[in-house]
């Protein structure tokens, strides 16, 4: 092909990891195409908990409301004993507070998620290009070539960056020849069914234990006659595939006949896969999702952790094509790969402990709900900054209720929303400082807010509950930069303009003798001032 067109960036699979990407990206200005080898979207439950922190991300991304309609809070297991149910909290419910607005785990079967980040790409204007495969890649040192095939014949499409989210069996890994370290035990199998059911309660998650650690399991999937089926089968269990045959089996084991399934939406038998890919990058193309890890269901960790992946990586490709130092995308990984590590620890001692009927297994708290992962120890945020009472440099941002200079109340994470960094001032000094703080004109804005003393550029506001002093450990003057996925890039409780401007230089373009031409895109829905 002679001279194609070079897009920005091109991602490889439409899944939730894949689609949050897009949006952050699309949000950004960037010229961006998604592409899935399925013929359509996904139409299971798969992954059916999203967790706090990912709500806030939705909430940022635009998906929030479609989400919160299509789920609703987990109900309590119901463990059946014998003629017995035994009520069991699983989730403990919490309330929402001015610093976690969204404290509860949500249930949503997963085709739901990713028809509200679907439906949010095409708000935004964005395209998934169903039915088209990547079939090769090839890469130099200024854009990635991907071979693409669909019904309509082989295109070849050029980017500058490329992101493979096409799941466990990713094409794009194969393609780096990237390895894929972990466990996958055939032994091991889970039938997963879909299907509308009369005969049991909607108010609890079944379950019923067996032996050897088999289990029949039932969640009831919000806003439907569905429930989600688990199955675990034996090492030599030949799995059912007609709609009597797994009733049969869920009879034979739970000897309930009161139970009827009316039709089979969606199955599939699931293998506990647990691996780590060995790298996230390969020069101009990037790995998120369930490309770079897989998990087992425990826990509801995998689909939350590739939304995540997508959140970190945006920022910083539309940072880099805009100019900043191609090294920020090196951060990717090291901030990521991390993370995944320790939730694939997690899940994967939480599916040993199903397995062996222990109650703490059945358990979920704060390790699960993802609000407490920070990035504090690496490349944006080092050990040796300064910090607050509460808070370290890559910790998740809080949010805060404040009142606006009318006197509004207004939410911190409304603040926060759209493509862009945020800083904080606290106090005269640093509200001194955050003025005369110079912000480069080409990537993401700066939204500069005030809280206290009126400031002549930005946004004032006042905290006449303490919520933002206590969330953020606040005990005197403090400059807060929060990156636009809302961890802390830097924390100043002295020399507010000189430390804050070393941070800055790291994540936003400056003048350079070579790098790419610098490009500067509209941030939608912003009222951000540089």
């Amino acid at each position: 092909m002679n001279n194609p067109r070079v897009i920005d960036v091109l991602v490889i699979g439409a899944g939730p990891s894949g689609t949050a990407l897009a949006i952050d990206l699309v949000r950004r200005g960037l010229d961006v195409r998604i592409v899935d080898r399925a013929p359509h979207a996904f139409d299971g439950s798969r992954a059916k908990g999203v967790q706090p922190r990912s709500l806030e991300v939705l909430g940022d991304l635009g998906a929030l409301d479609d989400v919160l309609a299509g789920g609703s809070i987990y109900p309590k297991l119901g463990i059946h004993a014998g003629p017995l149910a035994v009520p069991w909290k699983m989730f403990p419910h919490k309330e929402a507070t001015p610093d976690v607005p969204y404290p509860n785990t949500w249930l949503i079967p997963q085709f739901r998620t990713d028809r509200a980040l679907h439906a949010r790409l095409g708000e935004l204007g964005g395209v998934i290009e169903f039915g088209r495969e990547l079939t090769e890649l090839t890469q130099d040192e200024d854009t990635v070539v991907a071979k693409v095939t669909g019904t309509d014949g082989t295109e070849e499409i050029a980017a500058r960056y490329l992101v493979g989210a096409d799941g466990g069996s990713s094409a794009v890994r194969r393609q780096l020849g990237v390895g894929f370290v972990g466990t996958t035990d055939d032994s091991d199998r889970m039938l997963i069914v879909d299907a509308s059911v009369t005969g049991l309660t909607r108010d609890r998650w079944h379950m019923w234990p067996g032996r050897s650690g088999k289990f029949v399991g039932a969640c009831p999937l919000p806003g439907s006659d569905m429930f989600q089926w688990m199955i675990r089968l034996t090492p030599d269990e030949e799995p059912p595939s007609t709609k009597n045959g797994i009733l049969n089996r869920i009879h034979d084991h739970t000897h309930n006949r009161r139970i009827q399934l009316h039709e089979i939406h969606w199955k599939s038998v699931f293998r506990p896969n647990i691996r780590l890919a060995e790298s996230y990058r390969r020069e101009r193309v990037f790995l998120a999702g369930d490309a770079a890890h897989v998990h087992t269901p425990a826990g509801a960790q995998g689909l939350n952790t590739g939304i995540q992946d997508g959140y970190n990586l945006g920022w910083k490709l539309g940072q880099v094509l805009a100019g900043a130092d191609p090294k920020l995308l090196d951060t990717y990984e090291a901030e990521r790969q991390p993370i995944a590590a320790g939730v694939l620890g997690l899940s994967t001692e939480k599916w040993g402990g199903i397995a062996k009927l222990d109650p703490s297994s059945m358990k979920r708290g704060k390790d699960e709900q993802q609000l407490t992962l920070t990035y504090y120890g690496g490349p944006l945020a080092p050990a040796d900054g300064m910090r607050t009472g509460t808070l370290r440099v890559g910790d998740r941002a809080p949010d805060a209720e404040l009142l606006d200079a009318d006197g509004v109340p207004a939410r911190l994470f409304d603040a926060f929303r759209g493509p862009d960094f945020t800083a904080i001032a606290y106090g005269h000094g640093a509200a001194r400082d955050l003025e005369q703080l110079p912000w480069p004109t080409a990537g993401a804005r700066l939204k500069r807010l005030t809280v206290g003393p009126a400031a002549a550029h930005g946004l004032t506001f006042s905290d006449p509950k303490n919520t933002l002093r206590r969330a953020y450990g606040l005990t005197g003057d403090t400059l807060l930069l929060i990156r636009p996925d809302g961890y802390i890039g830097h924390i100043a409780t002295r020399d507010f303009l000189s430390t804050t401007q070393t941070a800055v230089r790291a994540m936003t373009p400056q003048a350079r003798s070579r790098t790419m031409p610098q490009r500067s895109h509209p941030s939608p829905g912003s009222g951000a001032t540089a």
